[in-house]
């Protein structure tokens, strides 16, 4: 198990499956706020959904929409279990704050070069840690 240093700024204690992105996200436009799935073509992750799971990506992008779209994804029962940004924006932490959804940023190191997809993600906002087990293959 990895362990790393996090900033938090929607508090939470969660742990989940991970999905990542490794490309920013407009959570106006790149996101379903009615089924949490991504619907940006460009973006690996086209298709899945990031409802249930934790949400890493480097950072967000676009619209100040974006925060209602967060909170959209809560309001119809697909939000992530949380969100974990290499830097998360205004945009992004309104949306969080709206929606309640844990979030940490400014980790020791690059979340999405070092979390990968299906790997358990545990979550302390109060200790300030990120835990990261690996998925087995």
């Amino acid at each position: 198990m990895r362990i790393i240093k996090i900033r938090p700024i929607v508090d939470g204690k969660v742990e989940g499956v991970a999905i990542v992105s490794p490309s920013p996200i407009s959570f106006f436009g790149d996101i379903d706020s009615r089924s949490g799935v991504i619907l940006d073509s460009k973006n690996p992750l086209f298709g899945e959904t990031i409802a249930n799971k934790v949400f890493i990506f480097p950072e967000g992008r676009g619209s100040t929409v974006g925060s209602y779209v967060i909170y959209g994804l809560a309001k119809n029962h697909v939000s992530p279990l949380a969100l974990v940004a290499n830097k998360a924006e205004n945009i992004v932490i309104a949306g969080a704050i709206l929606a309640e959804i844990p979030l940490v940023d400014q980790s020791e190191e690059d979340v999405t070069a070092i979390i990968k997809d299906g790997d358990i993600i545990q979550i302390d906002t109060e200790k300030q840690l990120l835990k990261i087990k690996e998925k087995e293959i």
